[in-house]
């Protein structure tokens, strides 16, 4: 079961990165070509938060079910596994908060460049933060 779960976290990883370049991307051009915020936008943004949900819920049943999460706790000085089983799940939790907030202050805007401007910034620092936290050597291989 264990190997599935991480199968599945891994793969899932790819969509949920598209996604939110995607809908940062199209969040940033929006703002800067002044358009309109219509359905596609809105569902792009929507699709990115449910994904990234999915993969934060995907990454806690793995953290609790695998030797790299909460049993290798005690072993800081390893750097591979403080990655993991620390900084990993730490920032991804930050990331997907901030891109809640993003999702949630944009509902609350009226003007277009407004749900653009929420958007872009809280949905492009998830993914930086996210990307800064990827264990590459891991995801990789």
């Amino acid at each position: 079961m264990y190997t599935a779960i991480q199968t599945a976290h891994s793969i899932f990883a790819y969509i949920v990165l598209a996604l939110l370049f995607l809908a940062s991307v199209n969040a940033i051009t929006g703002l800067t070509g002044k358009r309109l915020f219509k359905d596609k936008d809105l569902r792009l943004s929507l699709f990115a938060l449910i994904v990234s949900h999915l993969q934060l819920l995907l990454g806690i049943i793995i953290y609790f079910i695998s030797p790299l999460g909460l049993k290798s706790m005690g072993q800081m000085s390893d750097s591979a596994l403080r990655l993991t089983s620390l900084e990993h799940p730490l920032i991804n939790i930050i990331a997907i908060v901030l891109i809640t907030i993003g999702w949630s202050k944009h509902k609350k805007e009226e003007s277009n460049n407004g749900k653009f401007k929420k958007i872009a910034v809280f949905y492009t620092l998830g993914l930086i933060l996210i990307l800064s936290r990827l264990p590459w050597s891991n995801w990789m291989n």
